[in-house]
């Protein structure tokens, strides 16, 4: 699964209204230029309003905000961090390189899941 459906997924099961925008040169594609300081010819999630960027991939907030609306339990058993809904949807990452880049990974795939799942 690519992460662009992992955060769909995710932001399905959390409830959270994202869209997905490409900035190109100064604006982003919607026209709006609020996100003048994002690299160019990338995708990026915001919330719907534009109110700011949205992607628990590589945010720490995002992610923790993530697994509390989910409720999502979280731990370490190495060489693994973990994350799942209690007894459904565990989703297991390799701690190491970086093991804050694998708990968010953790938690938005058991979100996926959850998002997967529903319908």
């Amino acid at each position: 699964m690519t992460d662009r459906e992992l955060l769909e997924l995710a932001a399905k099961a959390a409830n959270v209204d994202v869209r997905l925008i490409k900035r190109r040169n100064t604006a982003v594609c919607e026209g709006d230029d609020y996100y003048e300081d994002l690299p160019e010819d990338r995708w990026y999630f915001v919330l719907k309003d534009f109110s700011q960027k949205w992607n628990p991939l590589t945010d720490d907030g995002d992610a923790l905000r993530l697994a509390v609306k989910l409720r999502l339990v979280c731990g370490f058993v190495e060489p693994n961090c973990w994350a799942e809904l209690p007894g459904q949807f565990p989703s297991y990452e390799a701690c190491e390189p970086d093991p804050y880049a694998a708990t968010r990974r953790a938690v938005v795939r058991a979100a996926a899941e959850i998002g997967r799942s529903m319908k």
